[in-house]
């Protein structure tokens, strides 16, 4: 089998262990911002409480229904992003934006299991199934910054 294959199965075996075993699946109980996002399309659907301290998401919780790509996607961004800054966000969020758009550029070292998530970019039409949760976060995060508590978020 060549590197590249196993390579291929290596992600696939990763994103399908996120899809079935999703991180930060929990509640957030006193949460500054609950964020809804819904791909009309497809029908995948996530929604996220967060939790800051100051300009750090000190917790998130996530859930969803869709497709393995969507929700895999969710659950490592969730690892990802707890405990960085806003700031640290918005750049980890543009390398992996990045990533799905143009799929010929470098793969950002900083972006952990997402990396698995690199062969969808290939596909038009599941890109937005990668980065829905990213909006979703994206949209939670200025809802913060602005003060207020909910929003939701319809990616075309």
């Amino acid at each position: 089998m060549s590197s590249e294959l196993e390579l291929d199965e290596l992600y696939r075996e990763l994103i399908l262990d996120h899809y079935k075993n999703p991180r930060h699946r929990e509640r957030i109980e006193h949460a500054d911002v609950t964020a809804e996002g819904f791909n009309p399309v497809c029908g995948d659907e996530i929604e996220m409480e967060l939790d800051f301290d100051g300009e750090r998401l000190q917790a998130i919780g996530v859930r969803g229904r869709g497709c393995s790509i969507s929700q895999a996607s969710a659950s490592m961004m969730s690892e990802l992003v707890e405990g960085k800054t806003i700031g640290e966000i918005r750049h980890l969020s543009e390398e992996f934006k990045q990533m799905m758009t143009e799929p010929e550029s470098a793969v950002p070292e900083d972006l952990g299991d997402l990396e698995a998530l690199q062969g969808v970019a290939k596909f038009a039409v599941r890109v937005k199934c990668a980065t829905l949760a990213w909006h979703t976060l994206g949209e939670g995060i200025e809802q913060h910054q602005k003060g207020d508590g909910a929003v939701r978020v319809e990616e075309m």
